[in-house]
């Protein structure tokens, strides 16, 4: 029982040692590509923003945050086009619709959005954003504790990443989702190692042709 124990430690210490070890690598290769001002963001011509979660027909805080720096910036002629990317898997929980409404009611072009409703988890979105989306290079915009994962996913995947700052105020459970996001950066290195392919992929919509976006389509 000792020896099992004794064992268990040192996995587990093992294991902490990686952990942080990745996610140093991780921050060190993408903190000097995050931004907080849009002033000294360089342009592009697209901004990728990820799902977050709704609350009915309404984006929650953190969705809501990343639809309004993304529309920011399209209106300050940072970026020419949007990708959303989100979780549009069954009618109670269609962030697609959500977002794609919402970008709508403040303004947004529709023939500048393009839509991904497959983008399940973060590499899913950058995976589909290379091969369905054809993009080369993005902002990629979302909360400061997620973009570190997202530019590393993007970087080696062969999309050009910098990250934008969604972050406005104070979070509901900031603090475990920033914890969370230590395993999910670990997790993500392994994705790209194996070169995990996307449970959906389907047609090309090339970001450089015709918007998928329409009022009502659901793919």
């Amino acid at each position: 029982m000792k020896k099992q124990f004794k064992k268990l430690f040192y996995l587990s210490i093992i294991g902490l040692i990686i952990l942080f070890s990745v996610n140093f690598y991780v921050k060190s290769v993408t903190n000097s590509l995050i931004y907080s001002s849009q002033n000294d963001l360089p342009k592009n011509n697209i901004g990728i923003i990820f799902g977050a979660g709704i609350n009915g027909d309404k984006p929650s805080k953190y969705l809501k945050d990343r639809l309004d720096a993304g529309i920011f910036l399209f209106k300050s002629k940072k970026i020419n086009k949007i990708l959303l990317s989100g979780d549009n898997g069954n009618d109670e929980h269609d962030e697609l619709t959500v977002m794609k409404k919402y970008c709508y009611s403040k303004g947004i072009d529709t023939t500048k959005i393009y839509i991904d409703y497959a983008g399940f988890d973060t590499y899913s979105t950058m995976y589909r954003a290379k091969y369905i989306f054809k993009i080369q290079s993005a902002i990629l915009i979302t909360q400061e504790y997620h973009l570190n994962r997202a530019i590393y996913i993007g970087n080696k995947l062969g999309i050009k990443s910098v990250g934008f700052s969604a972050n406005v105020g104070k979070y509901n459970n900031y603090k475990y989702v920033c914890f969370r996001e230590y395993f999910s950066i670990l997790k993500s290195v392994f994705d790209v190692l194996r070169c995990r392919e996307p449970h959906f992929l389907g047609n090309e919509v090339n970001i450089n042709s015709v918007s998928n976006y329409t009022k009502d389509d659901k793919r």
